[in-house]
């Protein structure tokens, strides 16, 4: 039974943007506290509030989406290998994936970040999203166990796993391979410039391969920004798919 003070946590007008989420995901929970920690962003947690933020449930909730996608993607790509499997892995739990979810199941108007955050744009941005979208699938884990975990998963990732039937190619493995068969060194990285908090950053990252002209991407985090950088580079040179 909640307490007095954990009730108060969960105002009118925040049940009602619940029962909206949980209509959403077709998912009622049982323990409506652990709702209220997986949309708390850290930024959003008030001092005196008994309610935590996700960073643990993101934990969590990282370790049971990538097993259940894990499962998926060996039961439908049945002849694939370590290398053809983990690139679809990494493609179906980047943050980008996550957030697309997010805004799909409209967690970004419930997700509670402070004042400042909101003012910045913060609450609809990738990391923010796709952490919660992550503290949500612990949450559901949590609550039901793996089975509703299981059957939220399979409703947003199906068809992103069915649509997988070509190995995702990464910008900067085709780079890199580019390069080499010219015999060129490979593609250096560098950090141009770091700006935004700590939880939500974005880097300006600039890519020199051979004797070309440089390109720089921006991204969430340093691995994003270099995908970003390598694949405007190949796109430059026309050896990147359009799309």
């Amino acid at each position: 039974m909640a307490s007095s003070e954990q009730q108060d946590n969960l105002q009118a007008p925040v049940e009602k943007d619940f029962a909206r989420l949980e209509s959403a995901i077709n998912y009622q929970f049982k323990d409506r506290l652990l709702l209220g920690e997986a949309v708390t962003h850290t930024t959003g947690k008030k001092k005196k509030s008994s309610t935590a933020n996700n960073e643990r449930l993101e934990f969590l909730g990282d370790r049971v989406l990538g097993l259940i996608i894990a499962d998926r993607l060996i039961s439908n790509f049945p002849d694939a290998d370590e290398g053809g499997l983990a690139p679809r892995l990494n493609e179906l739990v980047r943050k980008e994936t996550l957030a697309e979810v997010a805004r799909e199941i409209g967690l970004e108007e419930v997700i509670r970040t402070s004042q400042e955050e909101r003012l910045q744009g913060g609450q609809g941005g990738n990391a923010i999203l796709a952490d919660a979208c992550e503290a949500l699938i612990a949450a559901i884990y949590l609550d039901g166990g793996l089975e509703p975990a299981q059957t939220f998963i399979d409703r947003y990732w199906k068809s992103r796993v069915i649509s997988l039937e070509t190995v995702p190619r990464d910008a900067k493995t085709a780079l890199q391979e580019w390069a080499q068969a010219r015999k060129w060194a490979p593609p250096a990285y560098q950090v141009v410039k770091r700006v935004g908090p700590d939880h939500n950053p974005c880097f300006e990252i600039e890519v020199v391969v051979g004797d070309l002209e440089t390109c720089t991407g921006r991204g969430g985090s340093k691995r994003a920004a270099e995908q970003v950088a390598a694949e405007k580079l190949l796109r430059r040179e026309n050896i990147w798919p359009a799309g």
